[in-house]
């Protein structure tokens, strides 16, 4: 038997296979079956597979989420079977490169720790959050349904999020049953409440009822329209009875409302011929107030006007559709005869023409004087001033023309 040379393993003439490892040599196995080629080529496909179990290893300590347990375990079981090891090739390297995976592992351990302790830290806020709002609608709430269904809501939060450290969860958990306590004694509270304050809702509404149904058969139309409009105001004011009776009271209480109501819209119906006469001859007045514009004889108009008005009082209400169209069309004719008497009574007036001509006199100064400093603006090339000059001569120019204007009406 042939002894090919290997520098970690050999095999002798009695066909024991040793390995060479820095402690000395140590047989590993024995071989019959072959030359010692085929003996040293199998050992060194054993070290290989050692060598694979080693690279998948580092390979999972460094690109996957095996936790540091596990990684460690790997460590050690593959450290006793390169120890033990019935392999050729260089044991001591290999053990020394799984030895140097436990450097990665503690880093994993330090990167498990701090996820760890950031999850905790997140879970104790998410929990503080959902325990705060529970404490906030417990205190506050007044709409039930909503918030009844919030704190239904929270306790399903609570449980599909992570857990916090056992101390910190078992505060916040007593926190959150607390405030569910507080916000089901509140809500019975309430509700006991509200069925007393129905009841005396009930009772309240069955008087305005009454009231109502005893109105209804009414002639005096603008007293118990008032009345029924107060009595509305009180239904509204008084609150919810029960459902049923709520739906009872409210059916009777809205017939004899409209039962009222039909009588006198029917009653109205029978007038509105008449307002539709007292419309069209408002029209005709309309029409003759409207001829004495634009004013040329003021002391005519006035008197005639005046007619207009008094014969207007006389005809009577007109139908609310034509109301507002009539009522402006007249104040149009009433006011532009007032401006009229404003204008004359100006124009008489010796101090109000002497303001507005101090007024022109002024303003020309100042736009004289304005139109100067724009042109020096120019001529010095300063922009920024001559923008200015030339916004403010716009609108002195503006305001003379207003003046101008109010100047010639009182000297006409």
């Amino acid at each position: 038997m042939s002894t090919p040379n290997d520098p970690w393993g050999r095999v002798d003439a009695g066909g024991t296979v040793f390995v060479r490892t820095a402690d000395g040599e140590r047989a590993i196995g024995s071989w019959q079956a072959g030359d010692t080629a085929e003996a040293l080529a199998f050992f060194r496909r054993k070290f290989e597979a050692l060598v694979t179990e080693v690279d998948l290893l580092e390979q999972r300590i460094k690109t996957t989420d095996l936790s540091p347990a596990h990684a460690q375990a790997g460590i050690e079981r593959l450290l006793d079977a390169v120890t033990d090891a019935h392999a050729i090739g260089d044991l001591d390297g290999l053990h020394a490169r799984i030895e140097d995976l436990g450097g990665l592992v503690d880093h994993r351990r330090e990167e498990f720790k701090a996820a760890r302790a950031s999850a905790r830290k997140g879970a104790r806020e998410i929990k503080e959050r959902i325990v705060t709002e529970a404490e906030r609608i417990a205190a506050e709430a007044t709409h039930w349904k909503i918030s009844g269904e919030r704190m239904q809501q929270l306790l399903e939060e609570w449980k599909a999020a992570p857990r916090a450290e056992r101390s910190v969860e078992t505060a916040l958990w007593k926190r959150l049953s607390a405030a569910r306590n507080a916000f089901t004694k509140r809500r019975k509270a309430y509700f006991a409440t509200l069925e007393g304050e129905r009841e005396a809702t009930r009772i309240r509404k069955e008087k305005l009822v009454a009231e109502a149904e005893a109105l209804a058969s009414s002639t005096d139309w603008t007293a118990t329209a008032i009345a029924f409009r107060e009595l509305m105001r009180s239904w509204k004011s008084a609150g919810r009875a029960a459902r049923g009776v709520e739906d009872e009271l409210w059916s009777r209480f809205r017939t004899a409302q409209e039962t009222f109501f039909k009588a006198r819209g029917e009653l109205f119906a029978q007038r509105d011929a008449e307002l539709r006469e007292h419309a069209a001859a408002k029209v005709k007045l309309l029409t003759q107030a409207e001829r004495l514009l634009p004013v040329k004889d003021l002391r005519a108009a006035r008197s005639a006007l005046r007619v207009i008005q008094e014969r207007w009082e006389e005809t009577g209400p007109v139908p609310r559709d034509a109301r507002e169209r009539l009522e402006s069309g007249l104040r149009r004719v009433e006011d532009a005869v007032r401006k009229a008497e404003d204008v004359r009574w100006r124009r008489a007036n010796p101090e109000a023409r002497a303001r507005a001509e101090g007024t022109v006199a002024q303003l020309r100064t100042a736009i004289s004087q304005l139109e100067k400093q724009l042109a020096g603006a120019r001529e010095q090339g300063d922009e920024q001033a001559a923008v200015r000059a030339g916004e403010a001569l716009a609108a002195r120019r503006s305001w003379l023309a207003e003046a101008e204007r109010t100047l010639s009406e009182l000297s006409g």
